[in-house]
């Protein structure tokens, strides 16, 4: 799923590419895709696009008032066609076309169709108001070094409630990092611990980011795990101590941890076992 990093390089991408045009046409594809009705798509022909930018996970394209928000979910992605294409695409779910000759298509991998995009008049927030902190505010260093949320660490940072932008992919990383298990709860952590945390999600996604800006283009790829530390290369060495990273599989995601540097040496078992192999 694309996370901060990979949402905030491409719409510095995007910038480049379409900051400043007009949009001339937009094309609805997927019969889902669109989550409002007022003010309508149309009524964004003829803004040029005034600036570019990102909150939590969603792209923001800003035309003078309203707004277009973007948000690819697990498999969506967005190509930049130029010039741009007049069929409908595989898994299309929306075609934004601008009057310099650049058209951006919306589309999503599988058939879970969860991608979707959002016309927002001038001082509507829409899904944004619901998003918490973003990793580099006050806000969220407040929450972890001083929070007394009893939740798995992991099922926090990936809450958009309570931190806006951290999925799954570099929930992973970060505790790889910070060398703690994804099972600890915030809670029960000690200061240290907790100072390791809020310094390993920062870093990560700091990092990330400048990874992500190497990228060209718009964000294409069927799998985006290129560019992760630990997340997704379970059965591969740790690239700290060299044990085998392993997995916890759920039904429609997975951990991956490093038993030696986060979970001193146990395998951590399925959710409907024990919590730890004994």
């Amino acid at each position: 799923m694309p996370e901060l990093p990979q949402m905030q390089a491409l719409s510095e991408r995007l910038a480049a590419r379409v900051g400043g045009a007009r949009l001339v046409g937009v094309e609805p594809i997927g019969f889902s895709g669109l989550k409002t009705f007022d003010p309508p798509p149309e009524s964004l022909v003829g803004r040029a696009l005034q600036s570019t930018g990102r909150r939590g996970k969603y792209l923001i394209l800003d035309f003078g008032g309203p707004r277009l928000l973007v948000h690819l979910s697990q498999a969506g992605r967005l190509d930049i066609e130029e010039p741009p294409k007049k069929t409908r695409g595989k898994g299309g779910v929306a075609r934004f076309r601008f009057d310099n000759g650049v058209a951006l298509l919306v589309r999503e991998y599988g058939t879970e169709r969860k991608a979707g995009w959002w016309v927002l008049a001038p001082g509507d927030d829409g899904p944004l108001q619901k998003l918490g902190p973003e990793p580099d505010s006050d806000a969220f260093a407040e929450l972890v070094l001083r929070g007394d949320d009893r939740r798995r660490v992991h099922t926090l940072l990936r809450d958009q409630r309570t931190v806006s932008g951290v999925g799954r992919g570099h929930t992973d990383d970060a505790l790889w990092l910070a060398q703690l298990s994804p099972y600890a709860m915030l809670a029960s952590l000690s200061d240290d611990e907790r100072r390791r945390l809020l310094d390993a999600v920062r870093s990560t996604i700091a990092d990330a980011i400048e990874r992500e800006r190497e990228r060209t283009g718009g964000l294409s790829e069927p799998k985006l795990g290129d560019k992760f530390l630990v997340h997704a290369r379970y059965g591969t060495p740790c690239p700290r101590c060299g044990d085998t990273l392993r997995r916890v599989s759920y039904e429609s995601y997975e951990v991956t941890y490093c038993p030696q540097c986060q979970t001193g040496g146990k395998a951590l078992a399925d959710r409907r076992l024990s919590r730890l192999v004994k």
